[in-house]
């Protein structure tokens, strides 16, 4: 007799995330290793080259670099497991702690941005939705062209010199205040990176708005509702938008997922200590241990934004649910 092993599609999802978080942290230890140079020519800079053959070996023991690539992984991979994720030496601090105050940083500007980005997207995706082909529609789309096209470093840096020299704002070149030291310095200081990114990601949620509510307005429950004589308004937020909700969450989600480990670029130009900058910095000293454990914990964080997302529009849509 045959048992067939039932499993849910959550535990499901979390076994492929665990599988994704291993398929990460590998690729992640091999493409640094595959860069010119280490920790050692990173740290000591030109005086490396001084260094006599005992002492390199003795650094090389140090940091572990004498070891088997498969012994340098697994030794990073069970440090992580008790809580070790390695320390900075640019720094002179941990991983963790170093994470502790980026991490909350990344977040308010990932958070900020998301909210940006629905204020845009999804009003101009309706707007765009309303007439197709008329002037609104080509009005959307080129604001989603725009957000789409327009590089976000370009941005960053046409907004920063115009607000720094038309109206004398740049908060940012004061230094980084938390929201708990300085809470409408803070709000300034993200007001503009967040900016941004929102009006980067609004492009894909309001194409993707657009295109649901074209579909959902062509099914039979929407002409059967205007037939009854429901209001356009009630029609138009309750009815339609609500059942495109769902393809607008999972790109919402997606976008969140990629705002906490892609905005490298953006934090570098506005001087925001977060984790991509945290990477930047890193990468540039062959810093090992903290590249390889803060990707690592940028991987996490965005499998975590899928698996919420993927219960939040089940919540939303009872079709999804019953499949």
């Amino acid at each position: 007799m045959l048992f067939r092993l039932r499993t849910s599609p959550v535990a499901r999802r979390i076994a492929g995330a665990l599988f994704t978080l291993f398929g990460v942290s590998v690729a992640v230890f091999l493409m640094l290793r595959a860069i010119p140079g280490d920790q050692i020519t990173a740290a000591y800079g030109v005086e490396a080259a001084a260094l006599s053959e005992d002492q390199r070996e003795a650094l090389r023991s140090y940091y572990g670099l004498d070891q088997p690539l498969f012994l340098q992984y697994f030794t990073w991979l069970g440090a992580i497991f008790t809580g070790n994720l390695g320390y900075s030496m640019r720094s002179h601090q941990s991983v963790l702690d170093m994470t502790a105050l980026s991490f909350p940083v990344t977040l308010e500007l990932a958070v900020l941005s998301v909210l940006f980005a629905l204020l845009i997207g999804i009003p101009v995706g309706m707007l765009s939705a309303s007439r197709p082909n008329a002037l609104r529609d080509w009005f959307g789309q080129g604001v989603g062209l725009a957000g789409l096209g327009i590089p976000s470093f370009l941005l960053a840096t046409f907004l920063l010199g115009i607000a720094a020299q038309s109206w004398g704002f740049n908060p940012n070149g004061l230094g980084y205040a938390r929201p708990w030291e300085d809470l409408w310095l803070n709000l300034q200081q993200m007001l503009l990176p967040s900016l941004v990114l929102g009006f980067a990601i609004a492009a894909p949620i309001m194409r993707t708005t657009r295109t649901a509510v074209l579909e959902v307005r062509s099914l039979d429950f929407v002409r059967t509702a205007k037939a009854k004589g429901v209001p356009a308004s009630r029609l138009r937020w309750r009815h339609v938008l609500r059942n495109a909700l769902v393809p607008v969450v999972t790109m919402t989600g997606m976008q969140f997922g990629f705002l906490l480990g892609g905005a490298v670029i953006v934090e570098q130009i506005f001087s925001l200590p977060g984790l991509g900058r945290q990477v930047l910095l890193a990468m540039n000293q062959q810093e090992y241990s903290v590249v390889q454990s803060t990707v690592l914990i940028i991987a996490l964080l965005f499998v975590i934004v899928n698996l919420l997302t993927d219960l939040l529009y089940r919540k939303i849509d009872p079709r999804v649910r019953a499949e």
